[in-house]
């Protein structure tokens, strides 16, 4: 497929998908969303080993693109809309097999927003801030934002954000818990790369891991007892395991292949 809205590149086992459309500040289109679908299946169809997701020039994603909806009927209901494009893309990056990075690079609004924190590790640019919009248009926050934001800034701080749609400057989203790490602008994408290719170099337990912090907020304690179980004998099972296990007797560093 020939990508006009988004960038997919490799860098060693790191897969990139870039948000292509600077000038609207990477606001999300319905072309840009069928692209961004067709990157991520790219992604876990290859030998990838980590996603780091981003956007090109001064912002990370200013949200859906509003400038079609220019009468009540132009397009389909805003919910159809998240059904159809955004709910199969965001399912697919949760149920990846291997971690997700976002570096964010500026703005991050709305379902942007969403997409940038609901990667295992996000890393934000100081001149960065977050901000969920859609009181001030009308809407409610969307792209799972009222699920996972609770679980990682506290309900209050959720409400607050979403009532009161203020910016959230990405010291203070550091401070909240929201975001991994702060760096300035210029060390963005290099420390994003470098946790990236740290991930990517990891045993194949890392999506295991992933798998269980996921599923857990939705397990019981029990559940997730049983599901840690479960996904200590498929890791054990594993070469990296048994590289791992070597290399630690052996005093030496391992060399994982995520198998």
């Amino acid at each position: 497929m020939d990508y006009k809205n988004v960038t997919l590149e490799r860098d060693g086992k790191v897969a990139i998908v870039r948000l292509n459309a600077p000038e609207v500040l990477n606001a999300l289109s319905g072309d840009m969303v069928q692209e961004l679908s067709h990157a991520v299946d790219a992604v876990i169809s290859s030998d990838a080993r980590c996603l780091l997701l981003t956007g090109e020039g001064r912002a990370f994603c200013a949200g859906a693109n509003l400038s079609a909806r220019d009468s009540s009927d132009a397009l389909p209901p805003a919910g159809s809309v998240l059904e159809t494009h955004y709910h199969p893309v965001m399912t697919k990056l949760r149920n990846m097999d291997i971690p997700m990075v976002s570096a964010v690079n500026g703005a991050a609004v709305g379902v942007g927003m969403s997409f940038a924190v609901m990667a295992d590790m996000v890393i934000a640019a100081r001149s960065a801030y977050f901000l969920q919009a859609f009181a001030n248009i009308g809407l409610v926050p969307d792209g799972g934002a009222t699920w996972i934001l609770p679980r990682l800034i506290g309900w209050g701080r959720a409400v607050e954000l979403s009532l009161l749609a203020e910016r959230l400057p990405a010291a203070q989203a550091l401070e909240w818990g929201l975001v991994n790490r702060v760096v300035d602008d210029a060390d963005l994408m290099t420390t994003a790369m470098e946790i990236s290719q740290r991930l990517a170099n990891g045993p194949m337990s890392l999506g295991l891991i992933r798998r269980a912090y996921w599923d857990s907020l939705s397990n019981s304690y029990a559940e997730q007892f049983q599901h840690e179980a479960n996904l200590q004998r498929i890791a054990g099972a594993s070469d990296d395991n048994r590289e791992g296990v070597k290399a630690f007797l052996e005093k030496r560093k391992p060399q994982f292949k995520g198998t």
